[in-house]
Order: C-alpha cells, then structure tokens, then sequence
C-alpha cells in the first residue's frame, strides 16, 4: 500500500484552501499559526512542490493546489461525515443558528441549495430574534449579527465590508418633492434599525454636516421593514449599500452620490469551542467559501 501523508496535514490543506487565510484556518482548527504552516510545509514536501502562492496576509491555491483540492475536498467530506456517524453523533449535524432576517432573504436563503448540495446531512434551525450574540450562551450553535465590534472572549470573523447610503424611493429622488441636497434632510424622517443606530451620524459627518438634524428619527428593529416603508416614499432609510443590492423592490434607489465606510459589519461569532463541532465548522467554512469576506 502507498504510504500516505498525515491526515492532519490534510486537514490544514484544505482548510487553507477553502478559507484562503492561514489565520482563520489556524483559529478554525484552534491551532496556533506557526504549527498550521509546519502543517502544510510537512503535506507540500510530501507531495514535492508548493500548493499555494502567498501574497502578504493571504495565500492562493495555485494550479497543483486546486487540482489536489478538487481530488480530495470531497473525500476529506466524506471522511469527516463517516467518522461522525460511526461515532454514533448523527444528531450533532444539526445547527442552531441566529441571523438577521434581511441577512437571511436576501444572502443566506439564495444561497443554501449550495450548502445542501455539499453536505445533505445538515440541518439548519434559524432563528432570527434579537440579542443574537447575547444568546450564544442560551442554546445557540452560532450566529450572524450586523454590529462594530464582537466579544473578544468570542471567535469572530468579518463577514464583509460595507458602506452607509441613504435610501429612498425614486419619488423622492425624481419626483416634484424630491430631496436633492443632503442638508433637505431637516425637513424629512429618516429610518435607522436598532443594530445600526449611529449609521446616519457617521453618514451626517462624512458629508460635513455634523450639526444636521433631521425632522424626525423612527428605529425599527427589522430592516426589510424600513424598506419597505422607505419604498412607499415615508423617509429615507441610511442603511448599508448590500441592502440597496440585495432588495428586488424597484422602488428604492440610493438617493444621494455619497457613500461612507461603515462602522457597522455583518459578523460570524460562535463560541471558541463550538468552533470543533462539525456543523458548525461545516457551515463557517462554506460561509466564507461564498462571501467576501478580508
């Protein structure tokens, strides 16, 4: 029989590969990062060339690194899931996850025949009430939240990046009634959802208005819900631009040429040792697989 390389350094290998950082990958093994790339070095001096380019913080599969990854991603699947069941743990493919309601419309829900493809065995129970990270001591596997900063003491890593715009209908912006200059905005109600409350004073002093005041200020706790409202010409929304993208409502539109960095992100978080249970790494790795993630 060939002699075979250790199947930790494969295990490395393709989570590098699919996360396409050494970091998270370290973090999602919970290895420090010098003992992943001795890891990968060991699995590269096997094989007898590189598998990846490195470039700075990141690394890339390169030709004979993605030719490998397609031979054994779904072998090394197979394997995991193998173990799994004959470890009598088939209940534990099941995760419990949290996730902002417009997050889960607009990204996670298009996106999940993906997942299913990949890994049938797992199941998803999403849960889209509040204090998502709060709760993560209360039953939850993981969870989505759009917010500036997370727990330390929890794993995180950042979804995207984003920018805030103010949204409004193509009335407002078109109309006889239009807002045309960002200081009109002391005549108008501008929405902002409880996650993101300080979205329209970074927007106010981007634009060099820190005094701006707006007539009114109504919170909603459901983005798709300020929307809507911003859709039938009741305010101006400031909210992220992948809203704006990710809403199939022909009515909004981004109402002034401005966009601001974001001090809001969406985040993944779970607990640091949650992070070893296979539906949570399954889905964390196929996550990041398909976002934008730095």
């Amino acid at each position: 029989m060939r002699r075979m390389p250790p199947l930790t350094g494969i295990e490395a290998f393709v989570q590098v590969a699919r996360l396409g950082s050494l970091k998270a990958a370290a973090e999602a093994l919970a290895l420090s990062s010098p003992a992943l790339t001795r890891r990968i070095q060991a699995l590269e001096r096997f094989v007898g060339h590189p598998l990846f380019e490195r470039r700075h913080q990141a690394v890339h599969l390169n030709p004979d690194g993605e030719r490998l990854l397609a031979e054994i991603g779904p072998s090394v699947d197979a394997l995991a899931l193998a173990m799994e069941r004959a470890g009598g743990n088939a209940e534990m493919m099941r995760l419990r996850l949290a996730v902002p309601s417009l997050f889960a419309s607009q990204r996670l829900m298009p996106a999940l025949p993906t997942l299913r493809e990949r890994h049938p065995d797992l199941h998803i129970d999403i849960d889209t009430g509040a204090n998502r990270l709060a709760r993560l001591n209360e039953g939850l596997d993981a969870a989505i939240a759009i917010t500036a900063e997370v727990d330390p003491t929890l794993y995180s890593r950042r979804i995207d990046n984003n920018k805030v715009i103010a949204i409004a209908s193509r009335e407002l912006r078109d109309g006889p009634r239009a807002i045309r200059d960002p200081a009109e905005l002391a005549l108008a109600t501008i929405f902002l959802h409880r996650d993101m409350p300080e979205t329209f004073a970074y927007w106010r002093d981007a634009v060099g208005l820190p005094d701006l005041q707006p007539a009114s200020v109504d919170h909603f706790d459901s983005g798709q819900l300020i929307l809507d409202a911003a859709a039938q010409g009741l305010g101006v929304a400031f909210m992220l631009e992948s809203h704006l993208r990710g809403s199939t409502d022909e009515r909004l539109v981004q109402l002034f040429d401005i966009k601001v960095e974001s001090p809001y992100s969406y985040w993944f978080a779970c607990r640091r040792s949650a992070l070893k249970r296979r539906p949570v790494r399954l889905f964390h790795d196929w996550l990041f697989e398909n976002s934008s993630a730095p």
